[in-house]
């Protein structure tokens, strides 16, 4: 189900869906979440439907994303939001009601060689973009923060070193939609990039300009932003 954009004469501007209709459509689209099983994928996982400028998208669930049933469940979503909650002073369980949450691919991909959790290919990317597209669509977000290397390439349409992109404020159209983008590193406690220079100093300056942007003030209103 699409959100219907009703128009009271026919030179006259769409009226935005109300939030009711904006729900509603977003159930739509996680049902077929649900419904979407590819072989070799763990279950699907997604967050509730909120109704939001801002529009978070990370790279895949892992394990105990998909045993829990909800997105940034174990220990990189603590890290993140505890992140977020020292830049806005939103607690999680803020963040999860007032910020859509969103991924670039919905299923726990299995593991990696390593041992680690394997990074989903382009193809199986592709193969998830539909529903994100139809999310972007339906809540229009003045606010993309894109968490990850993978997460980032898919918003911006194209790779570059994470240097470039964390710590600024950007612009793009992102499945039609034009809308600013604050990226931010994946969360993982594997991790060493957000930990040394250059990266901590611009995760905090990316910190800053989340809790400085209108519509994550317009998402976390009465937080400290």
């Amino acid at each position: 189900m699409e959100v219907a954009r009703r128009r009271p004469a026919a030179d006259a501007p769409a009226e935005p869906a109300s939030p009711a209709e904006t729900i509603a459509a977003l159930e739509a689209v996680q049902r077929d979440i649900d419904a979407f099983r590819p072989e070799g994928f763990g279950p699907p996982v997604h967050g509730p439907p909120v109704v939001s400028p801002v529009f978070l998208i990370g790279q895949a669930p892992g394990p105990h994303e998909a045993r829990l049933g909800r997105p940034f469940a174990w220990t990189a979503g603590k890290t993140l939001f505890r992140w977020l909650e020292r830049a806005t002073g939103a607690p999680e369980d803020a963040v999860r009601d007032r910020i859509y949450i969103s991924a670039v691919v919905r299923c726990f991909p299995g593991k990696a060689k390593n041992g680690g959790d394997r990074l989903p290919s382009a193809d199986e990317c592709a193969l998830w973009r539909d529903f994100v597209r139809r999310e972007v669509e339906i809540l229009r977000p003045r606010l993309v923060v894109p968490v990850g290397r993978l997460a980032i390439a898919e918003v911006l349409g194209h790779a570059e070193p994470i240097a470039a992109v964390v710590g600024r404020r950007l612009r793009t159209q992102f499945h039609g939609v034009k809308t600013d983008v604050i990226a931010l590193p994946h969360p993982s406690g594997a991790s060493t990039w957000f930990k040394m220079e250059p990266g901590r100093t611009l995760l905090e300056h990316a910190l800053t300009l989340l809790a400085a942007h209108p519509a994550m003030r317009r998402a976390l209103r009465g937080r400290r932003v």
